[in-house]
């Protein structure tokens, strides 16, 4: 199996961000984004999702994390998409519910092709956590769906503790990821009957 891998450097006015990603691995890197609940975020995204993630990034942080987690989510999304390639033996599909605590959350991933985010979360309270305001998880998951191209479903179910509602979505995303883009041994090609997941 060829190795599946990318790192993606992505440069605006508003954020620099280099990061590196490995399908197959156990979790390794470093995720220093200057947003500290979302190093905690990706920390989980890389361990449940058997990746190795490195990230680095810097932003306009005194204007708030918004561009630093949307374009993190942007690049995160890319580097999938590179690392994928054609897409040719994967599962395709993933799905996990994982509760935290008092809280559970679920997601559903299609590598389809076609970038879609549907996100429920109405018990979701306004806030923020350090300097991640809670409606930033939606921007960094819309910003992955697009640079990876990705159907993606996430629904907060229940919860009242905000912290551990978004640490069950993203663990939740996690695990249908790994799932989505695990190698399956009877697939022979792409799984699809049009023939292609990039077009």
């Amino acid at each position: 199996m060829s190795q599946r891998t990318a790192t993606i450097d992505r440069g605006t006015n508003e954020t620099t961000v280099s990061l590196t990603l490995s399908l197959d691995g156990t979790g390794a890197g470093e995720r220093t984004t200057g947003v500290g609940f979302l190093d905690h975020m990706l920390d989980l995204v890389a361990r449940h999702g058997r990746l190795d993630l490195t990230v680095a990034a810097q932003g306009d942080l005194e204007t708030g994390a918004h561009h630093t987690v949307e374009d993190v989510g942007i690049c995160f999304g890319q580097a999938l998409d590179r690392a994928l390639a054609d897409r040719a033996g994967i599962g395709r599909y993933g799905h996990a519910v994982i509760p935290m605590d008092e809280a559970r959350a679920a997601a559903a991933i299609d590598v389809s092709g076609r970038p879609f985010v549907a996100w429920e979360a109405p018990g979701l309270p306004h806030g923020a956590i350090g300097n991640f305001d809670h409606e930033l998880a939606e921007e960094f998951f819309r910003g992955v769906a697009i640079g990876a191209r990705l159907t993606l479903h996430i629904t907060i179910e229940t919860g009242t503790n905000a912290h551990h509602m978004l640490e069950a979505a993203f663990k939740a995303f996690a695990r249908a990821l790994r799932a989505a883009v695990t190698i399956d041994p009877t697939e022979r090609g792409v799984p699809s009957t049009k023939g292609t997941l990039t077009a």
